[in-house]
């Protein structure tokens, strides 16, 4: 926004600290409980941080049309109507994940399991700080506005005839307009106005219902289809790029070699005495008989 006073900046960092707190909550618990650290969980935080912010924006939108319903209400009851909008789908939203990722934890593979374990515990956190902590910050947030406080500085913005003679680029900075006065609070959003108006509207239309129930026929038999085609494993050509070196020699290896089944090795597990030429003479018999 320009207004000086409405920006949210530090709103939406706060945000973003959020999901950071969650990411260091999580995987502090979980080092500390001992569960193994493997190099996938470095891919967690990005999804903590995704969910966090759409969780942040979810709160934001809420409170912004709770503040419009009821602009001369207390704080506790536009707190209360922002839970009461956005506490549902914020917390669907981290059931569905938090399972997804927990039932990833019944998995034979170690490294997803641990995967799965860290990214679960994160979003609980996220959950958890969302709830408590962002709520805080939109309270202080509404407080700096209601006091008509800069956005960088936190300082009250006086405007008035005292700044009438103040340059354009001292009022579009302190007041966020150049003509000396307070900008005017910003109506609904466009992208709702488009949704409310136009997107509407356009779906519960009678004819739109019966190609909407067709489309999601097809996309759901075409799913169904797609499930019946997906193979169990890995190809490990997938995990190289397309001009390694990797991928001609499992090509190679397929080719020439698929046929002598896998590489079978043998590990002497006990100390023996190779100096001795009886004993080495032992090995090389055993290993002839193994061939």
């Amino acid at each position: 926004r320009l207004s000086c006073i409405r920006n949210n900046i530090w709103l939406a960092s706060c945000g973003v600290v959020s999901a950071g707190l969650a990411v260091l909550s999580s995987f502090g618990l979980l080092l500390f409980c001992g569960v193994p650290f493997v190099v996938t969980v470095a891919n967690a935080p990005f999804l903590i941080l995704g969910v966090g912010v759409d969780d942040m924006f979810i709160m934001i939108a809420s409170w912004e049309q709770s503040s419009r319903k009821k602009e001369k209400s207390s704080v506790k009851s536009l707190l209360a109507e922002t839970y009461g909008e956005a506490a549902l789908s914020v917390t669907i939203t981290t059931l569905t994940d938090v399972l997804a990722f927990f039932i990833g934890t019944w998995t034979s593979f170690p490294s997803v399991r641990s995967f799965c374990l860290y990214t679960g515990t994160a979003f609980v956190f996220c959950y958890v700080y969302t709830m408590t902590f962002f709520g805080a910050v939109l309270v202080l947030n509404h407080k700096r506005e209601q006091g008509n406080r800069h956005w960088l500085t936190c300082m009250p913005v006086r405007v008035g005839e005292d700044q009438a003679e103040n340059s354009c680029l001292y009022n579009a900075c302190c007041i966020g307009s150049c003509s000396g006065q307070p900008s005017q609070p910003e109506g609904e959003h466009p992208m709702s106005v488009f949704f409310k108006k136009y997107y509407g509207p356009f779906v519960t239309n009678k004819w739109i219902k019966p190609l909407m129930v067709l489309l999601y026929g097809a996309y759901l038999g075409g799913s169904i289809y797609g499930c019946t085609q997906v193979r169990e494993g890995i190809d490990l050509r997938n995990l190289a790029n397309d001009d390694s070196y990797v991928i001609p020699y499992y090509d190679d290896d397929e080719k020439y070699f698929s046929a002598y089944g896998p590489r079978v090795m043998v590990v002497i597990t006990a100390s023996v005495d190779y100096w001795n030429e009886t004993v080495r003479l032992g090995i090389e018999s055993c290993a002839q008989n193994l061939e």
